[in-house]
């Protein structure tokens, strides 16, 4: 079956090809005989009632320094379109929230993946406490004697933005660190949200493991181990990429949330795990696809559009 896919991103000249999942999702699709299109979020409008967007023919190749080519960009009605990839990179902000808006307003009759509606009902660090038993202590808050209390009953915490992204503006406050003041004053200086405190997890050491779940179940992972003197695994700082396997703790984490991801739509989705703790979900424009298919060789772009030809195909 050939579809016409619209995909909505940030701009694919600077996208890294052996790292990025949307070039591998586009690259999938364009091997299965897919009609691509390309947009950047700031060309998606909302006009007399019609979603649309300045959109570009697209076609993508594994060849460094040359790894995409573009039409010529013209109005694209979404409605007309069988699927629109959401891709583009959080922050989660307004501008985020707003683009689900308009998504919605084509979604079911153009799939939209993962379905705006519960993108934006499912910010990472606030989706994750909808489910029993599966995070270590945590408080979300912006009120200074509660987050103080909840240090002073942990003692070694990490802090972070409620709506941060790649491990931007996380901190670690070790026992007897007296800059807890400090912190709160920057994250109240540049976020209006509140912050997220939560107990340190010493397996943190062992690594930070990313796991992928497409359409509710458990299809690959990449174990991702922080740098010597940073609390930080994200690979972007400096995380160490290593082969890894689920234990039976993250199996039984992924069977919990897995059938809630379905039910929400929620085809492509990376969980962060670490330890015996789930600590994100990711919903918004997951990555590691890349790096688990060079470990595993396990073909995650393929397992996604697989599950998104059956939910056409249903419809």
């Amino acid at each position: 079956m050939a579809l016409s896919v619209a995909i909505q991103m940030d701009p694919i000249d600077a996208v890294d090809i052996d790292g990025d999942s949307t070039f591998a999702l586009a690259l999938e699709a364009q091997a299965r005989g897919h009609d691509l299109l390309y947009y950047v979020p700031r060309h998606l409008s909302l006009k007399n009632g019609k979603v649309i967007a300045k959109a570009q023919s697209l076609s993508v190749q594994r060849k460094r320094g040359d790894h995409f080519s573009l039409g010529t960009p013209a109005p694209l009605d979404l409605r007309r379109m069988d699927v629109v990839l959401m891709r583009q990179d959080p922050p989660f902000d307004m501008s985020y929230i707003t683009a689900t808006h308009l998504l919605e307003r084509i979604h079911p009759q153009t799939l939209v993946v993962n379905d705006p509606a519960h993108v934006r009902n499912a910010p990472e660090k606030l989706f994750v406490t909808e489910f029993d038993g599966v995070m270590p202590p945590t408080l979300i808050s912006s009120d200074e004697d509660e987050i103080r209390a909840f240090r002073a009953e942990h003692d070694d915490l990490i802090l972070k933005p409620l709506y941060g992204n790649g491990g931007a503006g996380v901190f670690r406050l070790r026992p007897g660190d007296e800059n807890l003041a400090s912190l709160l004053e920057m994250f109240t200086q540049f976020y209006r949200e509140p912050v997220v405190a939560q107990a340190y997890v010493p397996a943190v050491r062992q690594g930070d493991k990313r796991i992928i779940l497409v359409d509710g179940l458990a299809v690959g992972a990449i174990n991702r181990v922080p740098a010597a003197g940073e609390s930080r695994s994200n690979m972007h700082v400096g995380g160490r990429p290593e082969q890894a396997v689920l234990s039976p703790r993250e199996q039984e984490i992924c069977a919990q949330i897995g059938p809630e991801l379905k039910k929400r739509g929620l085809i492509f989705v990376g969980i962060d795990v670490i330890g015996d703790y789930l600590t994100e979900i990711n919903v918004t424009s997951p990555t590691g696809i890349q790096e688990i298919a060079r470990y595993d060789g396990v073909n995650i772009a393929g397992l996604i559009w697989d599950a998104i030809e059956t939910r056409i195909a249903a419809r």
